[in-house]
C-alpha cells in the first residue's frame, strides 16, 4: 500500500508496481556492478602475483636462458686457445743401425731424441684470439639480450593476465546486473507490462555474457600455461591474480629512445663485435700466404763415437694457395661484409620498431585518457539518464540494459588499453633499456 500526503491509501497500479520494482532492482544492481569492478580499480588482493616476483623467477628457472648464460661462459674459453702456439712435436728413433748385426759400430748409428714447433707467421694467432674474444664478447651480448627478451615476453604474457583478470571481474558484474534485468523483464512480463521479446532478450544478453566469460575464463588458463612455461614451471602450476597497471606518462621522443638503443641495446653491441669478428678473421686470412715456420732440434746419441746435434728451420710453401688460402681470403671478405649488413640491418629493424612500439604505447595512453575522462562519464551518465527515463516510462528496459553494456565495454576496453601501454613499454625497454616506464 502507498499512502499519500493527506493519508488517504491507494493500490498501486501494475506499471507503478514495476517501476518500483524496477528502480530497486536497478539500483541494487548497479551497486552491485561497481562493487565487483572494485578490485580492477582498486588494490590487488593479498595473493597477488607481482610482475617483480615473476621477472625475478623467470631470470633464475627459465632453461633458455640459462642455455644462453651457459654458451657465454663456454665461448670464454676459446681465445686462449685461437691464440696458443701449436703442440710441439717430440720424437725418438734409432738412425742408421747396419742390419747385418744391428751393432753399433757405425760411425753414423744413433739414438735420436727431437724436438720440433711449427710457428706461425707472425700477427696470425693474435688476430684468432682477437676473432674468437669479439665472438665471446658477442655471445655474453647474446646472453644479456636474452634475458631483455625474457623479461619482455614475461611482462607481455603477464599484462595479459591482468587485463584478463579484470574484465572477467567487470564481465561477472555485468552478468548478474543483467540477471536482475532479466528477473525485472520477467515479473513485467507476468503482469502484462512487457512484451515476451524483452524477456527473450534479456535471456540472450545473459548467454551472451556467458559465452564471453567462458572464453575469457579459458584465455586465462592458456596465459598461465604460458607464463609458467616462461617462469620454468610446470604448465598446471596455479597462477594467483596479477597485479594491474595503468598507462603512465609519456615516453620519451623516438630519438631519445633510438639514441638509448644504439648505446645500450646488448644484440647491437654483439652483432658490432661480430663485425669486428669478422674483420679480425679476415686480417688473420691475410697471413695464410705467408708461410709458418717450424724449427727442429734433435739430439743424436752414439754409444762409440761422439754425439752429434743437429738445429734444423723448414717453411711451409702455399703451393695451392689458388684452392686453398686466396678463397679463404675472399670468404672471409664475404663475411666480413655480411655481418657489416646485417649490423646495419639490425639497427635499422631496431630503431623502426621503437617507433612503432612508442606509437602503440602513445595511442594506448590517450585513448586510456580519452576513455576515463569523457566517454566513461558520459556514458555512465547515459546509464542515469536512461534510469530515470525508465521511471517515467518513457524508454524501454532493453535502452537500460544497452547503456550499462556501453560502459561495460568501455571498462573492459580501459583493461585492454592497460595491457597493450605495458606490451608497448616492455618491448621498449627490452631495445632501450630502462625508461621508467615501469609501474
Amino acid at each position: 500500500m502507498i499512502r499519500d500526503s493527506v493519508g488517504i491509501s491507494e493500490t498501486p497500479t501494475i506499471g507503478e508496481r514495476s517501476a518500483v520494482y524496477m528502480t530497486t532492482i536497478v539500483g541494487g544492481a548497479l551497486a552491485l556492478s561497481v562493487a565487483l569492478t572494485l578490485p580492477a580499480r582498486g588494490q590487488d588482493p593479498p595473493d597477488t602475483l607481482r610482475l617483480a616476483e615473476a621477472v625475478s623467477v623467470a631470470r633464475d628457472a627459465n632453461p633458455m636462458l640459462a642455455a644462453a648464460r651457459l654458451k657465454a661462459d663456454a665461448a670464454r674459453f676459446r681465445p686462449s686457445q685461437a691464440g696458443a702456439l701449436p703442440d710441439p712435436q717430440l720424437t725418438l728413433g734409432v738412425m742408421n743401425r747396419p742390419l747385418s748385426g744391428f751393432g753399433t759400430a757405425e760411425p753414423m748409428t744413433m739414438n735420436t731424441i727431437g724436438l720440433s714447433q711449427r710457428i706461425p707467421w707472425p700477427g696470425t694467432l693474435g688476430f684468432g684470439a682477437d676473432r674468437e674474444r669479439a665472438l665471446a664478447d658477442a655471445e655474453q651480448l647474446d646472453a644479456a639480450e636474452a634475458e631483455r627478451q625474457l623479461v619482455a615476453r614475461v611482462t607481455t604474457v603477464y599484462a595479459d593476465l591482468a587485463a584478463t583478470d579484470r574484465a572477467l571481474v567487470i564481465m561477472g558484474g555485468t552478468r548478474e546486473l543483467l540477471r536482475d534485468f532479466l528477473t525485472v523483464s520477467q515479473t513485467m512480463y507476468a503482469v502484462g507490462d512487457a512484451p515476451q521479446q524483452d524477456v527473450l532478450q534479456a535471456q540472450v544478453s545473459v548467454a551472451r555474457m556467458t559465452e564471453d566469460i567462458t572464453v575469457m575464463e579459458q584465455d586465462r588458463v592458456a596465459s598461465a600455461a604460458r607464463l609458467n612455461a616462461l617462469l620454468g614451471r610446470g604448465a598446471t602450476t596455479p597462477v594467483p591474480a596479477v597485479e594491474a597497471t595503468q598507462p603512465g606518462a609519456e615516453l620519451p621522443p623516438a630519438d631519445s629512445l633510438m639514441a638509448l638503443a644504439a648505446a645500450h641495446r646488448p644484440a647491437l653491441l654483439a652483432a658490432r663485435e661480430r663485425v669486428r669478428a669478422a674483420d679480425a678473421g679476415y686480417r688473420q686470412a691475410r697471413r695464410a700466404l705467408y708461410p709458418d715456420v717450424t724449427v727442429s732440434v734433435q739430439y743424436g746419441q752414439r754409444p762409440q763415437f761422439d754425439d752429434m746435434l743437429s738445429l734444423m728451420v723448414g717453411f711451409a710453401i702455399p703451393l695451392w694457395a689458388g684452392k686453398a688460402q686466396l678463397p679463404l681470403r675472399h670468404e672471409l671478405d664475404a663475411m666480413r661484409a655480411d655481418q657489416t649488413a646485417t649490423a646495419r640491418d639490425l639497427a635499422n629493424e631496431t630503431f623502426a620498431r621503437l617507433t612503432e612500439l612508442r606509437a602503440d604505447a602513445e595511442r594506448a595512453r590517450r585513448l586510456d585518457a580519452l576513455y576515463r575522462n569523457d566517454v566513461l562519464p558520459q556514458a555512465r551518465a547515459a546509464v542515469d539518464a536512461a534510469r530515470s527515463a525508465y521511471r517515467v516510462g518513457t524508454v524501454d528496459y532493453m535502452t537500460l540494459v544497452e547503456s550499462e553494456m556501453t560502459v561495460n565495454r568501455y571498462e573492459i576496453e580501459l583493461v585492454r588499453l592497460a595491457a597493450q601501454w605495458r606490451r608497448a613499454v616492455a618491448g621498449i625497454e627490452a631495445l632501450a633499456g630502462d625508461i621508467g616506464g615501469g609501474q
